[in-house]
């Protein structure tokens, strides 16, 4: 049988995301019983960008599935100075059994994949945030149901790599997916072509909010973007979810946050604490999810 891997969303079938979610609620269920699908393996994660929640909820969960778990970041290792990826990527591949990348060019995961011949994970690029939004979709559906058919409201830099991400996932799950974000920090039209599914992107907040089942919101300054900090907490800052907002939503519609949040930015601090419960019900279900993706991947 030919490797699994998990390296964006764009490249997922809308069986195999039902299959991950199938595994997660199963795994979300059983949490605490012995697993074994990871029995006698040893998984590595290799991390060029820092994280919280990606780093703990992969170790936890790869422990859970019976394996072991290395922590590696770019000094710990030669990519650091500046080892080609394939030449990292056939080394590790003879040594351990998959790989957690988190890092910053698409293309280094894809590389990795193609030259360790071990499961790949993409914890993260520029590109797209797939374990992210995938735990974002399964826990609507925990709390709501079907996302068929429901609006998703996407508030921020609607260009970088969680929306990009929401983009593919609308086209595979049909849902309707509106980007809510200044013209400079909309996504690229010949993404939207590829991907595909009902998207609609406008710099007015309140139509793009009006009904929504899911209200959604990200960081402005996303790692890499440091330098640009000033300028875009100012180009964007009427882009935020807060209380009245909330009104132009459907009543019980949810707020989500990815988190780190930088409360009086991207969302106030009353409307945060407000759907607090949704947003760390989220961000546990990355444990959940992810043991989903690696559970699909050694099936």
């Amino acid at each position: 049988m030919p490797v699994k891997h998990l390296l964006n969303i764009e490249q997922l079938t809308s069986a195999e995301i039902e299959s991950i979610f199938h595994h997660a609620s199963v795994l979300k269920k059983e949490r605490g019983q012995p697993q074994s699908h990871l029995s006698g393996q040893t998984w590595a994660l290799i991390f060029s960008k820092s994280s919280t929640r990606t780093r703990v909820s992969f170790e936890v969960g790869i422990r859970e599935l019976g394996g072991n778990v290395m922590f590696l970041n770019s000094n710990d290792i030669q990519l650091g100075r500046g080892e080609p990826i394939k030449d990292t990527a056939r080394v590790l591949g003879r040594m351990i059994h998959g790989a957690v990348i988190r890092t910053y060019a698409q293309q280094d995961v894809v590389d990795f994949a193609t030259y360790s011949d071990i499961p790949t994970i993409n914890a993260l690029t520029d590109d797209e945030h797939p374990c992210q939004i995938l735990t974002d979709i399964f826990t609507y559906q925990e709390k709501r149901g079907s996302i068929v058919g429901k609006v998703v409201t996407f508030v921020g830099d609607a260009a970088c790599n969680v929306p990009i991400s929401w983009i593919f996932a609308a086209a595979k799950l049909g849902f309707e997916l509106r980007l809510a974000a200044p013209k400079k920090y909309q996504p690229d039209p010949a993404l939207l072509k590829r991907a595909g599914g009902h998207v609609v992107c406008t710099e007015d907040l309140a139509s793009a909010a009006r009904g929504a089942d899911l209200l959604y919101t990200d960081v402005w300054i996303s790692m890499g973007k440091e330098a640009e900090s000033a300028q875009r907490c100012h180009e964007l800052a009427s882009y935020q979810i807060n209380e009245d907002l909330v009104k132009l939503a459907n009543p019980d519609a949810l707020v989500m946050h990815c988190l780190p949040a930088y409360r009086g930015k991207e969302i106030t601090e009353s409307t945060f604490e407000a759907h607090a419960k949704t947003i760390f019900d989220q961000a546990e279900n990355r444990l959940h999810v992810q043991k989903g993706i690696i559970a699909w991947l050694m099936g």
